[in-house]
């Protein structure tokens, strides 16, 4: 996993509309990344709803959301859609983007193991450079978190 002082690696993915979205947009802009395994399933609704409901207060600060899942295009449209969510969510079928942040990883549910999206978060200046990594996000109060954390 990328860690605190590493510069956000390049991206280029389509969000739910389709449309083409690079790392490079957001540079000089801080923003928050944070990557979640599943539209629609329980954690990751609560927090996509939390990031939701808290944007504007990230937006007041200058601070923009980037989702990142390996759902596609599809699936985003609709959880957007359903859930009214007000940022970017991006599409990473292909998993690359997740291998760079090493976030994609062995996981184990049930007994069982298998490869899919390690929930976590990064935070990147406007320079494109990581000052903060949350590794191991439990999805309740962590946008509240993360805002405490960007406007104190």
């Amino acid at each position: 996993m990328i860690t605190e002082g590493d510069q956000e690696p390049k991206f280029e993915l389509s969000d739910a509309n389709g449309k083409i979205v690079k790392s490079s947009d957001f540079k000089g802009k801080k923003h928050v990344i944070y990557f979640y395994p599943k539209d629609f399933t329980p954690g990751c609704t609560i927090q996509a709803d939390e990031f939701s409901k808290e944007y504007k207060k990230f937006q007041k600060h200058g601070i923009e959301i980037i989702g990142i899942s390996t759902d596609d295009v599809e699936s985003h449209k609709k959880f957007v859609d359903k859930m009214g969510i007000p940022y970017v969510l991006l599409s990473d079928t292909e998993k690359d983007v997740s291998k760079k942040f090493g976030v994609w990883g062995k996981k184990q549910f049930m007994g069982k193991e298998y490869m899919g999206i390690q929930r976590s978060t990064f935070l990147v200046d406007e320079k494109g450079k990581v000052f903060k990594v949350y590794p191991s996000v439990k999805p309740k109060g962590h946008a509240d978190e993360v805002l405490q954390m960007l406007t104190n």
